[in-house]
């Protein structure tokens, strides 16, 4: 018999909001621009492992996802899409930039504008039978999903546009490579 998260992961209709991998030590410039990844911290070695794992982990598992994967215009988190989902559409999604600057010192009213759009974002049901997957960057201490861990994966159930949506659960890499023991 298959556990309650695995069954519920190959169902579908989920979002996996994933958080690159392992990053090099180092600070992004303020005023680079984003297509230059030398002005960024770029996935370390451990992280493209870490991706190429979460991908094949996914794939070990039968976890049904969209072709198209939604990721941040960091080159870290693009690289980490491109690791993970070799096959897959790469949609660069600038919004999720936003998500990144929350972690900066911010007027509340900024940082409200954009947790209100990342709620309507993850409101979104999933087409029947797939799951959505998000690669980008962890949130703040008690704001939006919280902190994530390097390519920890929060697991929501969008109840649908304007109805909010609940978290699942938080995994790490090891509890995804774990999923039928949890």
């Amino acid at each position: 018999m298959e556990n309650g998260l695995l069954a519920l992961l190959r169902k579908g209709g989920l979002t996996l909001y994933a958080r690159h991998g392992t990053a090099t030590v180092g600070v992004d410039q303020a005023y680079g621009t984003l297509q230059c990844c030398q002005n960024q911290r770029n996935l370390s070695d451990q992280g493209r492992r870490e991706a190429i794992y979460y991908g094949q982990m996914l794939r070990y598992w039968q976890i049904p996802i969209l072709s198209t994967i939604r990721t941040s215009p960091f080159c870290r988190t693009i690289e980490t899409a491109r690791l993970a989902f070799p096959n897959s559409n790469i949609q660069i999604d600038p919004f999720l930039f936003e998500i990144f600057m929350l972690g900066g010192n911010l007027p509340p009213v900024v940082q409200s504008s954009i947790l209100t759009i990342s709620t309507s974002m993850l409101e979104i049901i999933p087409p029947e039978g797939i799951n959505n997957i998000i690669i980008g960057h962890s949130f703040p201490r008690d704001v939006g999903l919280g902190i994530i861990s390097n390519m920890g994966t929060v697991v929501i159930k969008p109840k649908g546009q304007g109805q909010g949506y609940e978290i699942v659960r938080k995994l790490t890499l090891e509890n995804l490579a774990a999923l039928d023991s949890i």
